[in-house]
């Protein structure tokens, strides 16, 4: 397959040149075209940083046989310092959005401490009930079921329970802590909205593409039963 792949990038070259691809040209062309164009798609951001004339010559050479120009040692050496100038470059990016992300986080939450139907525990914990509930209260190692809701501050929406229509059920004492200590203060059949401090939530490390790092975060929970 990756033979196969170099093999279609070269045929991309000879005709970088022709008329527009489209289903009337060759298969040979229609394969080339796509393999370009789906890898110049997932390596967008890494091919922006190359000179192209060097990358088609490297291309080009090595689909040939003909013996490369720098040796597999200094090739590995320029790959290794790349990957090292990236991750510095992506260190530094991460860094600047975790501070950002903490200041807008305690800008928010001072704010929304203020409001007369906030409540903040001493952790930093902010909660609002939006619906009393009259059932039992769990205690940190309940198993509970809820459906919830989580935004960031910007309000876009990275789970939904209730979106996609299925409470769930987990243990209190392994979820974060903005969870553990905050539906405690509820009780069954109650609705709080929650404003979690990232000191609460995933820190400085964030949760995947969704959840950055010192993302304060905001739950709507239904807690439906204590089990």
């Amino acid at each position: 397959m990756k033979k196969l792949t170099l093999i279609a990038i070269a045929s991309i070259i000879g005709t970088a040149q022709a008329a527009p691809i489209s289903l009337k040209s060759p298969q040979k062309d229609q394969l080339g075209y796509s393999y370009g164009y789906l890898m110049g798609k997932g390596s967008a951001e890494t091919l922006k940083d190359l000179n192209i004339e060097t990358f088609i010559q490297g291309l080009q050479e090595a689909v040939n046989g003909k013996a490369p120009s720098l040796t597999d040692e200094d090739m590995a050496k320029v790959l290794n310092q790349y990957k090292k100038r990236l991750e510095a470059k992506q260190l530094v990016e991460f860094q600047e959005l975790a501070q950002k992300n903490d200041q807008a986080g305690k800008s928010f939450l001072a704010e929304n401490a203020k409001k007369s139907d906030i409540s903040t525990t001493k952790s930093g914990l902010q909660y609002q009930v939006l619906q009393q509930g009259t059932g039992k209260s769990p205690k940190a190692t309940s198993t509970v079921k809820v459906n919830y809701e989580g935004r960031l501050l910007d309000g876009t929406v990275f789970d939904s329970s209730i979106a996609r229509n299925h409470p769930v059920d987990f243990k209190l004492n392994q979820v974060i802590a903005g969870w553990t200590e905050g539906v405690q203060t509820m009780k069954e059949g109650g609705k709080s909205r929650f404003f979690i401090p990232s000191t609460l939530a995933y820190g400085e490390v964030g949760a995947g593409d969704a959840i950055g790092p010192n993302s304060t975060l905001i739950f709507d929970i239904e807690l439906l039963e204590v089990k």
